[in-house]
């Protein structure tokens, strides 16, 4: 039986994989991108120490890394994905 964490990973990297673009962040108001940063900056520390920001990395590494994303940041990506459908 799967449990609901592999359900959770699985999930993150889908929103992942549909925000990764040069667009996510080019569509979104300097509001939004803010409560991304300020929701996911724990999670990329942990994660992703010593990725330069840029080129799709840290987004590349948050993907690679998906049990260590919380919830708080994951809802953040699923909330900008939605402002982003727009």
């Amino acid at each position: 039986m799967l449990d609901r964490g592999f359900f959770m990973r699985a999930s993150l990297v889908l929103v992942f994989s549909a925000i990764a673009g040069a667009a996510f962040s080019q569509n979104l108001s300097r509001a939004q991108m803010q409560s991304v940063r300020s929701a996911c900056a724990a999670d990329i520390k942990v994660a992703c120490p010593g990725v330069q920001p840029g080129g799709g990395r840290i987004i590349a590494c948050i993907k690679a890394n998906p049990d260590k994303i919380s919830q708080p940041c994951m809802d953040a990506l699923v909330a900008a994905k939605a402002m982003q459908a727009q």
